[in-house]
C-alpha cells in the first residue's frame, strides 16, 4: 500500500512577494512544527513540494527529520487565480463548473488534471512507499474531490482556514482505498472567507 501525506501549508505571510514567493507568517513558521510533530512518528520515504516557497517551508521541518531532500513538482502548485481574487461568490461558481475561469486565471478542472497527473505519477515511483507531500488548500482540495465527489464546495470552505492541514490517502496502485485526516491548525485565510 502506498501513503501520501499531503500536507496544506501553513500561515502564508501575504505582505510580501508574488503567489508563488510568499513566505511564511511568524505564526506559521510556528505552526509548521506542528504538522513535523503529526507526522514525526511515521515512515516517510520521499518529500515532494510544490515549489511555491510557502508549501516548501512547512514541509522543511518534517523532511529535514526524516533526512529527506525535497524534490519539487510544479504541478502540485496553486491553481492560477488571475486578476479575480478570491470571495465566496467566486468559490461557488469554480466549484459549480469546474470549466469557469476568470480572465487570466485557471479553472478547477485544468488545476485538477495537472494535479492528478502529478499524483499518477508519484504512486507509480513510489509504489508501497510513504510519501510527503506539500501543496495548496485548492489544490488538495481538487485531489481529494478527484477520489471522493462527495467533497466539493462545503469541503473546500470548511479547511480553507486550516493552515497546515494534513491528510493521509492510501492506495492500492493507483486505486485510492481511503484517507484520515491527521490534523491541523485553524487560521484566517486572508480575510476571504
Amino acid at each position: 500500500m502506498t501513503h501520501i501525506y499531503f500536507v496544506r501549508h501553513a500561515q502564508p505571510d501575504y505582505r510580501t512577494g508574488e503567489d508563488s514567493t510568499y513566505g511564511l507568517s511568524a505564526e506559521g513558521i510556528i505552526d509548521r512544527l506542528k504538522a513535523a510533530e503529526l507526522l514525526s512518528d511515521i515512515r516517510l520515504d520521499a518529500a515532494i513540494s510544490s515549489p511555491y516557497r510557502r508549501s516548501i517551508e512547512t514541509i522543511r521541518p518534517c523532511a529535514e527529520e526524516h533526512k529527506l531532500d525535497i524534490f519539487t513538482d510544479i504541478r502540485l502548485r496553486e491553481r492560477d487565480k488571475g486578476q479575480s481574487g478570491n470571495n465566496y461568490e467566486l468559490f461557488k461558481r469554480r466549484w459549480s463548473d469546474f470549466s469557469y475561469c476568470e480572465e487570466d486565471g485557471e479553472c478547477l478542472g485544468d488545476c485538477q488534471k495537472r494535479n492528478i497527473a502529478a499524483v499518477n505519477d508519484i504512486l507509480r515511483k513510489y509504489s508501497d512507499k510513504s510519501v510527503l507531500i506539500g501543496t495548496h488548500g485548492t489544490a488538495l482540495s481538487l485531489i481529494i474531490n478527484y477520489y471522493d465527489n462527495s467533497f466539493g464546495l462545503d469541503g473546500f470552505m470548511r479547511i480553507i482556514d486550516y493552515m497546515p492541514y494534513v491528510i493521509r490517502m492510501d492506495f492500492e496502485g493507483e486505486d485510492f482505498v481511503g484517507k484520515q485526516e491527521l490534523g491541523f491548525v485553524e487560521k484566517e485565510f486572508h480575510g476571504q472567507k
